[in-house]
């Protein structure tokens, strides 16, 4: 297969695919201002409204892997449309809603979408010059965390200034916008595993796996660890894990290819993604938190939703000017220095965070710092994994990687809520996190990001051996450097 050649539209594309991944994000930060409210307005009880969140988690588990597979085998322009169309109606259903079941429905809906960033990755390594590939990807790569940082003092201001459905109406609009941009925009480009099958079964095996894995982290501070429906989760999550792993070595065109997420190269990148993926959740828990308490505890910031996303936002944009920064230092250095340097960067950020918690600037500071690190680090990731996959598996493959981060991020809250649920203050018939908590949840950051950067230090270079795909099948970005 020729490289991608070089095209005025290339920027264009760029654009369009950032903008994809940031409005993807904003759709999972869209509730978080509404979450203490969310009780009333759907008239029913707060474990309930619980699932509005949590069910975009357990959507975007299982269909991020899945829309990646099927951008491989029909295209990832058309996957992207298909991604496109339920945040489309998912918003919709929210906005219409008056009760919770609906609204978990478009919360499901909108978790359909989730797969566009790896979609769009993997699309820049076939329509991108090679020159400008490592920038692209790092920029469509962070854009979930500045989506994400941006979001949130956007969904405040419009939840405390205006009718909660304007959010989704508005998130409606956006999506829409992105599809036309897609259908306009971006070129189609044949599928790198055109004429392969699906793999359905392995689809339900992952899905039955996720769903109870993601399920037992994300709900089990609610039911107990050691309750009978936690455990019984684990136990299912393991044994369909354990079989669906057995069946995808076996049949012929897997929905993931073990052998390949085998290779020392994908394997650690995928372990210091989940590392980074708590790394980067633990300060996004913490922050706002320590931002709205009441400044009566002597530790709290006695800031509005609106001030503390404010006071957060430099982050989001912080990650947009070093994302094309860190795809230099890719071109330069190799993704591998990029995704040990963003690690320590994130530890680095923890660890200011620590003397300069008890005011507002201090926390703004450190988040800047933690996001870039997060940056540096995400854009270096998907670089890693496809110089070790063929074309015909880019997509699916990224799609893998980005459930990596995401599994990162249910075990960062999980832990995280373990930790501040049980060190506790009791203050005014209120139990409240401590400070000693927060304090611990920002070392357990600090010390998880170090963790990352050891296992990325890990990481084997690129080789030309009998084990890796031919020069044509890898990554431009990544056929320059030798020191990755």
């Amino acid at each position: 297969m020729d490289g991608p050649q070089p095209t005025a539209r290339s920027s264009g594309v760029v654009a369009t695919l950032a903008l994809a991944g940031t409005v993807a994000a904003v759709m999972q930060t869209l509730v978080t201002p509404l979450i203490a409210e969310m009780p009333q307005i759907l008239n029913t009880s707060a474990s309930n409204a619980a699932w509005v969140v949590t069910v975009t988690l357990l959507v975007a588990g299982v269909c991020v892997p899945v829309s990646g597979r099927l951008g491989d085998l029909i295209g990832k322009r058309r996957m992207l449309l298909v991604c496109a169309v339920p945040l489309v109606i998912g918003s919709v259903v929210c906005a219409l809603s008056s009760t919770v079941v609906p609204m978990i429905v478009g919360r499901g809906l909108q978790g359909m979408g989730m797969g566009m960033v790896p979609l769009g990755i993997a699309l820049l390594r076939d329509v991108v010059p090679a020159e400008k590939l490592s920038g692209s990807i790092a920029l469509v790569s962070a854009s979930m965390g500045i989506g994400g940082a941006i979001g949130l003092p956007l969904a405040a201001a419009v939840a405390q200034y205006a009718n909660w459905r304007v959010l989704f109406w508005g998130s409606a609009g956006l999506a829409l916008l992105i599809g036309a941009l897609i259908w306009f925009v971006v070129p189609d480009v044949p599928a790198g595993a055109k004429g392969q099958r699906f793999d359905a079964p392995g689809a339900i095996g992952l899905a039955i796996g996720l769903v109870s894995l993601l399920l037992a982290i994300s709900k089990g501070g609610d039911w107990g660890w050691s309750s009978g429906t936690t455990l019984g989760l684990l136990a299912l999550a393991v044994v369909a894990l354990g079989v669906w792993g057995w069946y995808e070595l076996r049949t012929r065109e897997p929905l993931v290819d073990l052998r390949t997420t085998a290779r020392p190269r994908v394997l650690l990148t995928n372990a210091s993604s989940i590392l980074i993926g708590v790394g980067m959740y633990a300060f996004m828990l913490i922050a706002p938190q320590l931002l709205q308490f009441p400044e009566a505890t002597g530790y709290g910031l006695g800031q509005s939703m609106l001030a503390a996303g404010l006071y957060l936002a430099p982050g989001g944009i912080m990650m947009m000017i070093i994302s094309p920064l860190g795809g230099k230092l890719i071109n330069s250095r190799g993704p591998k220095v990029a995704l040990i340097l963003g690690a320590v960067v994130i530890a680095a950020g923890y660890a200011l965070a620590l003397p300069l918690m008890g005011t507002a600037w201090g926390l703004m500071i450190a988040g800047i710092v933690i996001n870039s690190g997060v940056a540096l680090a995400y854009g270096a990731m998907p670089a890693l994994i496809m110089s070790a996959v063929p074309l015909s598996e880019t997509a699916a493959a990224n799609g893998f990687n980005a459930l990596m981060r995401s599994l990162g991020t249910t075990i960062g809250s999980a832990v995280i809520g373990v930790v501040l649920a049980q060190m506790t203050v009791t203050m005014g018939g209120y139990t409240l996190a401590s400070e000693d908590g927060f304090r611990t949840g920002l070392l357990i950051g600090c010390g998880v990001a170090l963790v990352s950067a050891a296992v990325a230090c890990l990481i084997p270079a690129l080789r030309t051996g009998a084990e890796e795909e031919p020069a044509d099948e890898r990554a431009p970005a990544e056929q320059a450097p030798t020191r990755a």
